[in-house]
């Protein structure tokens, strides 16, 4: 049977009691009935039912606040008598960047799974500042970040890729100011963008002639790969069957390969649940690999 929290949450998240009693598994009737219970408990109308759905009142939108934190907290309790086990259990939560997500994750998460099968596993993907709020806000355990970062707490470096100019044509970096061929960039987190900027304005003295902006880096690579101009890409998202140029940006005064390097980020209480600590042994392993 769930917990009055759960129920509050639930129904807060649909905004539908049918909804709601799907994910409760609870009839209607029980559910409605359960929510007359809570409220009376309470001694206030949580909700306001209408045809459109549920509408929290002021009252029901301090209780809904209580019961999200109540919920975080008991899966905090639970996930702490778990590491008094010694069986990898329980939840990992997962925030990462979306280009590691796509491109390097799925093969770790693999062994994890393989490894530890009692274990579940919750992702999230986004830009590297999405993945520090995550944090923040107590959404995952532990982060994977791309680029320069200030975390005050534990971090772990796990590997640096190479940014190389990929193009059907462009086989150099002189030919770039030549060419009438668009530059195509994707949508980022502010530092890669600035990383970008920054190296171009060392090497040209003007701004791409022509510009495409997509909102996904693989689209991106798909436009590059299929010949419709050229892109800047990290080598976490080139396999190597590319039928393509790559030429590695180079900072010019040291003649130093352009890189990005990957973070793995958390607080230290995180590191010390035992599906964070297996989880960090196999994702060590595989950045060795990279390395």
């Amino acid at each position: 049977m769930s917990n009055e929290e759960m129920i509050i949450k639930v129904l807060a998240e649909e905004g539908n009691m049918r909804k709601a009693a799907e994910r409760l598994f609870l009839s209607q009737p029980a559910l409605s009935q359960r929510l007359q219970s809570i409220e009376k408990e309470w001694g206030q109308q949580l909700f306001i039912r209408s045809q459109k759905g549920l509408t929290p009142t002021p009252a029901g939108e301090l209780v809904i606040q209580y019961a999200k934190e109540a919920v975080v907290r008991r899966e905090e309790i639970f996930e702490q008598l778990h590491t008094l086990s010694e069986k990898v259990h329980g939840t990992l939560k997962i925030a990462c960047a979306s280009i590691i997500g796509q491109n390097w994750l799925p093969k770790v998460l693999k062994d994890f799974i393989t490894l530890y099968p009692e274990a579940k596993v919750q992702l999230i993907t986004g830009w590297s500042s999405e993945i520090v709020r995550a944090l923040y806000d107590g959404e995952a355990h532990i982060g994977i970040v791309r680029g320069q970062t200030d975390w005050k707490g534990p971090k772990i470096h796990l590997f640096k890729d190479t940014l190389y100019l990929v193009d059907k044509e462009i086989s150099s970096l002189e030919e770039v100011m030549k060419t009438e061929r668009p530059f195509i960039q994707f949508k980022s987190d502010s530092t890669y963008y600035e990383e970008i900027q920054q190296w171009w304005q060392k090497h040209f003295a003007s701004n791409p002639k022509r510009q495409i902006t997509v909102d996904q880096i693989e689209t991106c690579k798909q436009m590059a790969v299929n010949g419709i101009g050229y892109a800047i890409l990290p080598s976490i998202t080139l396999t190597g069957a590319e039928d393509v140029h790559t030429v590695p940006l180079t900072n010019s005064e040291q003649e130093l390969e352009l890189t990005r390097d990957t973070w793995l980020i958390g607080y230290e209480s995180s590191f010390q649940l035992r599906q964070v600590e297996a989880f960090v042994d196999i994702v060590k392993k595989h950045a060795t690999l990279l390395s």
